[in-house]
């Protein structure tokens, strides 16, 4: 643990986690274009976006483990050179099945960097800094696609596709060589077991058996399956002279709130309280608009509600788990259930939509918000119980 937090280090590794998020991101603000571009592809284009995440889904305790065991700066800095090289082959514009190979290598890239990077902001920043630092590496997702939105999709429209991943890909070999020097010296991670699939396996099973190590994923599952199939049917029910307007304020406001309201919660309550009630305004906002249907202001008390959530729960990972090694392990299992949850959200919500209409959004939202808070409170329970076992 640090005696002082390294801020100039933490915002380095911030910018890198930009880049991740990027990477899942790129694709999604040129998804129009691409089939200008592969004009054969079809409905396989859609894999150019959900590979990243696939891979998240399959592979993220598993990242948390080996980042643990080959260490967390080697492991950051081979990811963002990756992520670095595989940008540029793509600003060729290979074929489409090199593309989607890519992007598969591209995944494992995006699964390292996610868990490398708050995992070394946890190291670097003291116990007081924590609900900063980490509330501050949960906006990396929102704040890079707001980018992408504001600066990434214009300069594909302006200078074409290969711009867009050739900017990324310098992007990304600029956090490399800036983390190389600022990250040489670290504290020390401590021993590690043998690096074995058994090993690997083995591991696995007790990340999830554990409340201590399971309780942020749990969380977030049902949070990524909420936020981001929001954001996605919300539009179409809310009132064509407020939409634009509410859509774009909603993501700020989170961002806003998990800023402000969310760190000055954190320095007096423990992080599992925090998303917890998180999850409670949530599902009470959910309650609102579905007695109010597309109502601005309960959608940005929606928003204001979730950034709670989101900070917190990366807050959650650190406080939960002491040492580097399991709070690697718990940041990957948040990555493999951040991945499920947004590759599930979107697709059950249409289909409930398109089933049961209008009031399928705020009962589907509504209940993963409880199940989010329910999960929560009975892993507390368990980890209570736990702490009053006989050693």
């Amino acid at each position: 643990m640090a005696d002082q937090t390294s801020f100039p280090r933490v915002f380095a590794l911030w910018a890198a986690g930009l880049g991740a998020a990027a990477q899942y991101g790129k694709m999604s603000v040129i998804f129009d274009l691409l089939p200008k571009i592969y004009p054969q592809a079809g409905a396989s284009l859609g894999f150019l976006v959900s590979m990243v995440g696939g891979v998240g889904i399959l592979l993220g305790v598993v990242a948390g483990l080996v980042v643990a065991r080959i260490r967390y700066r080697r492991a950051l800095l081979f990811a963002l050179w990756l992520g670095a090289a595989v940008s540029a082959f793509q600003a060729v514009l290979p074929d489409f099945g090199w593309m989607l190979a890519s992007r598969v290598v591209e995944g494992l890239s995006h699964l390292a960097i996610v868990v490398a990077a708050p995992t070394l902001i946890a190291q670097l920043s003291t116990v007081k800094d924590r609900g900063f630092t980490l509330t501050l590496w949960g906006t990396f997702f929102g704040v890079a696609f707001a980018i992408l939105t504001l600066i990434g999709r214009p300069l594909a429209l302006t200078w074409g596709v290969p711009a867009l991943f050739a900017v990324h890909a310098l992007y990304m070999a600029g956090c490399a060589l800036v983390l190389s020097g600022s990250l040489r010296s670290l504290p020390d991670e401590g021993p590690q077991s043998p690096f074995s699939l058994p090993q690997i396996l083995r591991d696995h099973l007790a990340i999830y058996r554990s409340p201590f190590l399971s309780a942020p994923a749990a969380g977030w599952l049902f949070y990524t399956f909420s936020f981001v199939s929001i954001l996605t049917v919300l539009p179409p029910y809310l009132s064509e002279a407020w939409r634009a307007v509410t859509m774009a304020a909603m993501p700020l406001t989170s961002i806003a709130v998990s800023m402000t309201i969310g760190v000055a919660l954190l320095r007096r309550l423990p992080a599992v309280s925090v998303v917890q009630t998180g999850f409670a305004l949530s599902a009470l906002s959910m309650l609102w608009l579905w007695l109010a249907p597309g109502t601005p202001l309960a959608c940005l008390a929606l928003a204001a509600a979730m950034g709670l959530i989101q900070g917190a729960s990366f807050t959650a990972v650190a406080q939960l788990n002491s040492g580097p090694a399991a709070q690697a392990q718990a940041n990957g299992a948040v990555a493999q259930m951040g991945n499920l949850g947004n590759s599930l959200g979107t697709p059950v919500m249409a289909f409930g939509l398109a089933s049961f209409g209008g009031a399928a959004l705020p009962l589907l939202a509504g209940g993963a918000f409880v199940m989010g808070l329910v999960a929560h409170l009975l892993l507390g329970a368990a980890r209570r119980r736990s702490r009053r076992v006989p050693v």
